[in-house]
This record gives structure tokens, C-alpha cells and sequence, in this order.
């Protein structure tokens, strides 16, 4: 009611530009203002739902690859409805649709058990994908054991109870896995995003380097005392070709 005096005692012209606006985010349940041809409103509703929709699009592909258009137009027209965003540039939508399916869609009896977390998978490719962050100033010769391995800004280890990087049209679990599944999703220096799927080991060793200056052999060998490893050689050996490895794809983005 406030809402609703608050607008009667704008000027006419502000009123009118509330009621275009409303009726263009969702005209199913917002009159047409009175007057304007409705070929003319066609137009405005077409370019402004479309593009918001293309935006998504692109960056949820899977999730619109197996939602029925039906169902994805439904959804797309809740949340330009429904959401109030807090940018005004295009390349935040995603994070904004992200923010509108964790917290303002009401959940629908047909959603996936893993549509949250599919989301946010699919939104961090594109974050990394946008992301202004570069790569520290780091030494790429050395020796990865004898050097400190840096763990690289674009690097992302995210955990989910689903295995959202095989989710598509042919796979779509019904439950949560017993085991969660660990996932670094990175972006390398040819600006090509990828992901790969590591173990609670390989986690755990990168949050080492990360929260520690070590050289590689020195993270390794505290990886395999906490592990009460009995044979730190054998975990040299599988280590240093681990981090080998992660360098290729710079999520080891250097050396100290």
C-alpha cells in the first residue's frame, strides 16, 4: 500500500515510466499503460527479454540444455520480475541470476536436486571467464621441489555433493553423492577456462602451498606426515609429477 501511494504522488510522466517499466519486466501480470500502441510495446518486450535471456544463456548452457523451453521462459520471466539487481552491467547478470536461484525463486517440483549447484559450477566458468585478476609476477624455470610452487589466483577448488561437471542432457543424478566431489575450475594463461577433478590429497597439498611459502618437496613432505605416510620417497615421486602437471594447466602459475 505504501509502494502504491508512494507512486500515485509522483508526476504523471514518472508514473508512466513505472508502469512501461513494469509491464515490460512482466507484462502477464502488469496491465499495458493506456495509449501506446501495442506493436510499439512489442518491441521493447522482445529486446529486453531477449537479451536478458540470451546473457543467460550463454552462461548456463547446461542448465537450459535440460530445462524444457517452457519451463526455462518461466523461470527467466520470474527473475526479471522478481529480481532486483545491484549492477547495471551485463557481465554480472550471471552472478545476479545465480543470487535469485539461491535466494528468491520459489523451488518447483520438477527442479533437479542439483540445479543450485549446477548454477553456481556454470557460474564460476564464466566468473573466471570475465575476471579482471591476473597472474602474479612469479619465475616460470626452476625446479618444482626445490622452488616454491605458486598456486595461481585463477585456480578455483570448489566442492559440490553432485558431479556437476558431467551434468547434460544424457546424466542428471536423481540424489547427492556419498562423496562430495572436488573440482579446481581455472583459467590458464591462453585465457581458456577448464576444470579438473582432484581427491581430498591433492586438495589439501594446494591449500598447503597456498597458505605456506614452501618449496614443493617441503609442502609434500608435510602433506605425507600428516597423512602418516611411512615412505616419503613414493610421495616425492607421485608429487612432484602432480605439481608437473598443475603447472601445465597453470594451476601452478609459477615458482618463488
Amino acid at each position: 500500500m505504501r509502494k502504491e501511494l508512494q507512486v500515485a504522488s509522483q508526476p504523471a510522466f514518472q508514473r508512466a515510466q513505472f508502469e512501461l517499466a513494469a509491464h515490460i519486466r512482466n507484462p502477464q501480470t502488469n496491465p499495458a499503460p493506456k495509449g501506446i500502441e501495442d506493436r510499439r510495446l512489442e518491441i521493447y518486450r522482445s529486446l529486453f527479454f531477449n537479451n536478458i535471456e540470451a546473457f543467460i544463456a550463454n552462461g548456463f548452457p547446461i542448465l537450459k540444455s535440460i530445462t524444457d523451453t517452457e519451463r526455462w521462459t518461466s523461470m527467466i520471466r520470474d527473475f526479471v520480475h522478481r529480481h532486483q539487481s545491484h549492477s547495471p552491467y551485463f557481465l554480472d547478470i550471471g552472478a545476479e541470476f545465480l543470487h535469485y536461484l539461491e535466494s528468491e525463486r520459489i523451488a518447483q517440483p520438477r527442479d533437479p536436486v542439483f540445479l543450485l549447484q549446477l548454477a553456481h559450477y556454470e557460474w564460476v566458468e564464466l566468473a573466471l571467464d570475465v575476471s579482471v585478476i591476473d597472474f602474479p609476477e612469479v619465475r616460470q624455470q626452476g625446479d618444482i621441489l626445490e622452488n616454491q610452487p605458486v598456486v595461481s589466483p585463477l585456480a578455483w577448488v570448489m566442492s559440490y555433493h553432485y558431479p556437476v561437471h558431467l551434468i547434460g542432457p544424457d546424466f542428471q543424478p536423481t540424489e547427492a553423492s556419498t562423496d562430495t566431489t572436488q573440482i579446481i575450475v581455472y583459467r590458464d594463461r591462453q585465457m581458456q577456462v577448464g576444470f579438473m577433478e582432484i581427491n581430498q590429497i591433492t586438495q589439501r597439498l594446494l591449500q598447503i602451498l597456498d597458505q605456506n611459502r614452501l618449496t614443493g618437496m617441503a609442502a609434500l613432505l608435510q602433506l605425507a606426515d600428516e597423512l602418516e605416510y611411512s615412505n616419503p620417497d613414493a610421495i616425492l615421486e607421485f608429487g612432484a609429477n602432480l605439481l608437473t602437471q598443475l603447472r601445465s594447466k597453470d594451476i601452478i602459475c609459477g615458482l618463488y
